[in-house]
């Protein structure tokens, strides 16, 4: 977004790439779409903050005329007009839009937004920011008169500002900037009571409010427009926010980046085609092996556009060196990748070994007996520190995670169904965003599509497979809670409202049983819910069945030998570990055996006649990084899961 900058009348798009210096009153090159490379957006100390921790920037409408033109994975910079610097490198999450937050960048929320041409954006290199005399040269035909300069980029000036950038990335042991929530923000997609708006209204217990921080609505755009981790101080300088890591650890990744850069120079010096693309992400805290620091070295444009490099991704999803030990090079980053996901970590490298970071190589996969029908795919969420988009692979009995492509955004709060062998992944946000966005990901090619958009924005919400359709049931917008279902039929090409439920129900649980599917508790505006139902295709309606002994919501429902069962959750008190059964053919709900722990926003799947809860929140600011694992006859037992690590508002699905 830019501040202070009046509105400037569009020039002649008689000659978009020449630039008339004196014609001074102008803001636009008007380049095409396919000459646009690169788009700076601006900012000034005092909105700096929201625009990089809602990951969302904007400039007045009259820019429109070509931030309509950014496509996702278009390079992003942000121009700060307090200390004249440019910060990068960013790029589209999404196209540009007008008023995808029509508050942002507001005192209080109470106003339209000044700035409504927007983009979200996600980290892809995180450097040093540019001193106007740095980057001036680069762009000198961009300036029409003497501080101010025209924001489209073609390709080559894009190519040189990235280049430049990318010499001053931030090195392993350095502070890198980070877009980490504060927790109390994180839980305010709770409900609270302390006031009626929008005519939803909750009692919550001083306990409850402690451990949720809760606000005054759900609506994520709010919740997030305040209390957020600060990005800049006063001053505007870098996020100070620092990686934790072990200090043994934080050496051998350097010893590591050290290793590749050697054997990336020595094959330079041998005249021998050096490839190298890279994509954003935690490891190695996003070295990037650009022209300028490496001659010769080649970065793939079509793997780059279509990869993703959310600041959220936790490993590195390919580095392809063309060097004489592609060997030794396939190790180093798979022991990059385990030192970032954890000391424990077991994961399963391209050639199907299975190493620790303790432990080093322990076997491989066949030797493990790894079954991919006894694996969870989970997808999404929140790590505690970053919004993810990573889908894994988790083999209970082995207590390996295996990675695939990530999706092509960070989501949480999401739901997933199995259809014809793909999985739909739908709904969710980012952390101040809904989304009505819908992808499918297939595991023959390791590939994510993109599908139709669901008819609403909307989050925490349940989905199932019926009859060979999608369907998503129930969820929020941040200002209401829905009792909506909508139907994804492959054949129309597109979601269709069919019959609502009989209640609204935000954050609840749904499963599909013998042709039937069912909806248990959640939160409808008021108050969290004990009450379930169900719909039968043949019947074409909802109908009510006995309603829970619990009122929960944020919890799971699996189904294991023909019962339904209802795990955890938040009880409109606190979490609980209280796990219900209701067996169809007695019309009833049982109370069965708790679970060790309470926790809510967990995953939950079944596996070899086993029901597995995964992560979640267990209380206040605490989530849990433990597995359990229930049997008919065995109760609950924590089972060793070093590999999950930690997680919450994820989705699972069992293949």
């Amino acid at each position: 977004m830019v501040e202070g900058k009046k509105t400037q009348t569009i020039r002649n798009a008689s000659s978009p790439s020449s630039p008339n210096p004196a014609t001074c009153n102008i803001s636009h090159r008007n380049l095409r779409r396919s000459n646009l490379g690169g788009v700076i957006f601006g900012c000034t100390n005092a909105t700096i903050t929201e625009c990089l921790s809602k990951q969302l920037f904007g400039l007045p409408a009259p820019h429109f005329s070509y931030v309509k033109n950014i496509d996702p994975g278009l390079p992003l910079f942000l121009f700060n007009y307090s200390d004249r610097k440019l910060n990068g490198i960013y790029e589209a999450a999404s196209s540009g839009r007008m008023n995808i937050n029509p508050y942002g960048w507001t005192t209080d929320g109470s106003q339209r937004t000044q700035y409504p041409a927007q983009v979200q954006i996600r980290v892809r290199l995180r450097c040093q920011p540019l001193l106007e005399e740095q980057f001036r040269p680069v762009i000198a035909d961009n300036y029409y008169i003497r501080n101010h300069f025209w924001f489209e980029l073609d390709h080559a000036q894009t190519s040189k500002l990235m280049s430049l950038l990318a010499s001053l990335a931030f090195a392993p042991s350095t502070s890198i900037p980070q877009n980490t929530a504060k927790w109390r923000s994180i839980f305010r997609v709770l409900p609270s009571t302390d006031r009626k708006e929008e005519g939803v209204e909750v009692p919550v217990t001083e306990e409850a409010r402690h451990s949720f921080h809760s606000t005054k609505k759900l609506d994520f755009t709010n919740v997030y427009s305040t209390d957020v981790a600060s990005s800049l101080d006063k001053d505007n300088q870098p996020l100070e926010t620092q990686l934790g890591a072990k200090v043994v650890e934080q050496d051998e990744r350097d010893l590591i980046l050290t290793k590749l850069k050697e054997l990336a120079l020595n094959r330079e010096c041998q005249d021998l085609p050096l490839i190298n693309y890279v994509e954003d992400s935690a490891v190695i805290n996003d070295i990037h092996l650009e022209e300028r620091g490496f001659p010769g070295v080649k970065v793939d444009s079509e793997e780059k556009n279509g990869g993703n490099y959310g600041e959220d991704s936790v490993v590195m999803n390919e580095i392809h060196l063309e060097v004489e030990s592609e060997t030794e090079i396939q190790r180093l980053k798979d022991r990059c990748m385990i030192l970032e996901s954890g000391s424990n970590l077991s994961i399963e490298r391209a050639d199907g070994v299975i190493e620790s970071a303790d432990e080093g190589v322990i076997e491989s996969c066949d030797e493990l007996h790894l079954d991919p029908t006894e694996s969870i795919i989970l997808v999404g969420g929140y790590d505690g520190e970053s919004w993810l988009a990573a889908l894994d692979s988790y083999f209970p009995t082995g207590d390996v995670i295996k990675s695939f492509r990530p999706m092509n955004a960070v989501r949480a709060y999401a739901s997933v169904a199995k259809l014809n062998g793909e999985l739909y992944v739908f709904g969710g946000g980012n952390g101040h965003l809904w989304y009505d966005t819908v992808e499918s990901y297939n595991p023959t090619d390791d590939q994510w599509t993109l599908r139709p958009s669901l008819n609403e924005k909307k989050g925490s919400l349940a989905g199932a497979t019926l009859n060979g359709k999608v369907f998503a049931i129930g969820g929020g917008n941040g200002v209401k809670c829905f009792s909506d279902v909508e139907m994804l039929d492959l054949d129309v090409g597109r979601w269709i409202t069919t019959r609502s439920m009989l209640q609204k129900r935000f954050a609840l649980a749904a499963a599909e049983l013998n042709g039937v599917l069912y909806a248990t508790g959640g939160y409808d505006g008021n108050d969290y819910l004990n009450s379930a139902e169900r719909f039968d295709p043949r019947e074409h309606s909802w109908a009510k069945i006995a309603s829970m002994n619990t009122k929960r919501g944020c919890h799971s429902l699996v189904v294991l030998n023909e019962k339904l069962y209802a795990l955890g959750g938040f009880d409109a008190t606190t979490m609980i570990p209280k796990v219900e059964i209701y067996d169809p053919r007695l019309g009833a709900w049982t109370n069965g055996e708790s679970m060790n722990l309470p926790r809510g926003y967990a995953a939950a799947a079944v596996v070899k006649e086993s029901i597995y809860v995964i992560g979640g929140v267990i209380v206040g600011e605490n989530i849990l990084e433990t597995v359990e694992r229930y049997e008919e006859g065995k109760g609950w037992q924590e089972i060793k899961a070093t590999s999950t690590g930690k997680r919450c508002f994820l989705s699972a699905i069992a293949l």
